[in-house]
């Protein structure tokens, strides 16, 4: 196909992944995919979930398409919930609709945190103070209704049904992901001068229990994202997160095909191909990430786009979708190995505030 006529920045450019002309490809697909109103489904015709909508606002930055990043923050400023979140799953809509249907009207938290992840990266991508003040009352409701699922042991309930009961289990994953947003809505408010000591405590006493206590999560472990999220939200680092992705790769990672999403099933995805990869890089394993992208190849659709995923014991796609956090998440990946900043810093974490510890005894 002929190459769309826009450039990517070198750090989108990676051997034996991408290159210039397939960046540019992939950067388009998602464009082509966002509405006029800034929302980005997961493809046209599908619902859009505030997560995905967010991971693939990011790639948008990290491509430099900074204008179509910042609409989609603007379309979750317009239809954040009075009581701070979104739900987890909004109808498409035509253009020129601008409303949010619910198809789920449950309020996921970890779908409801990320929004701190991409408002802070997206600042640190332009250096944009007004963008960050306009934000920054959404992100205060957003994490408020986050902790208001926080357990005593730490752990965050994963949802709110829709009627408001709050579900008290929490999924490590979805943990993970928070503490991730809780360090980085830390980090905005510390630009801001703005000190929020409970979010400090709340993110303490979360990576205390991700770190510590698994008997305080639902039992996940048959899914990779449980197995490297903990490494990937930055609360294991060094010798225990090197233990962890050692302990089951084998299980996990098919050479050449990438990474299983759940065992037993014969089903590598490249969303959590990505992942994996982002997880490495953040690791210092940057040569172990690059082989993981490499092997997620033969996901990429003609269009510039990624298939979901590949059952390989059928070689067949499956499912049959291109989805634009599929193609964010590898974005990402890329930008990270490729040394850009606002992607380092939020994924690799050495500059995120820590939260404070609770310590060994709780």
């Amino acid at each position: 196909m002929s190459s769309p006529e826009r450039t990517v920045p070198e750090h989108l450019v990676l051997d034996g992944v991408l290159t210039a002309e397939q960046a540019a490809e992939t950067v388009a697909g998602i464009l082509a995919v966002q509405r006029a109103d800034g929302a980005i489904p997961w493809f046209r015709g599908h619902h859009l979930d505030p997560w995905d909508h967010t991971e693939a606002a990011m790639a948008l930055d990290a491509a430099g398409e900074h204008e179509a990043a910042e609409r989609a923050y603007a379309w979750l400023a317009r239809h954040q919930n009075p009581d701070g979140s979104w739900y987890a799953a909004y109808a498409d809509r035509p253009e020129g609709v601008d409303t949010a249907e619910p198809q789920d009207a449950g309020r996921e938290s970890n779908f409801v945190a990320y929004i701190a992840v991409g408002v802070w990266h997206h600042y640190l991508a332009t250096g944009d103070d007004t963008f960050l003040d306009r934000m920054w009352p959404a992100v205060v409701a957003a994490v408020e209704f986050v902790l208001g699922l926080q357990q005593p042991g730490g752990e965050i309930g994963w949802k709110r049904e829709a009627d408001g009961t709050a579900v008290t289990d929490a999924l490590l994953t979805g943990s993970s992901s928070i503490h991730q947003a809780l360090r980085c809505a830390l980090a905005i408010a510390d630009h801001r001068g703005d000190p929020q000591p409970d979010w400090e405590l709340a993110a303490g006493a979360l990576g205390h229990a991700i770190r510590r206590h698994p008997e305080r999560f639902l039992d996940k472990s048959r899914y990779s994202m449980d197995w490297y999220y903990p490494v990937l939200g930055g609360a294991l680092t060094g010798a225990e997160a090197k233990a962890r992705v050692e302990e089951r790769w084998e299980e996990f990672v098919v050479p050449d095909l990438g990474v299983r999403c759940v065992l037993p099933n014969p089903w590598v995805t490249g969303g959590e191909s990505c992942e994996l990869a982002l997880t490495l890089w953040a690791m210092g394993e940057s040569d172990r990430a690059l082989e993981v992208l490499r092997s997620i190849g033969h996901l990429r659709a003609e269009n510039g786009m990624y298939w979901t995923g590949y059952v390989f014991e059928d070689r067949a796609v499956w499912p049959v979708e291109q989805t634009t956090w599929t193609a964010g998440s590898l974005l990402l990946a890329v930008a990270a190995l490729g040394g850009e900043e606002a992607t380092t810093v939020v994924f690799g974490g050495e500059r995120l505030p820590a939260g404070l510890d609770p310590g060994c005894c709780a």
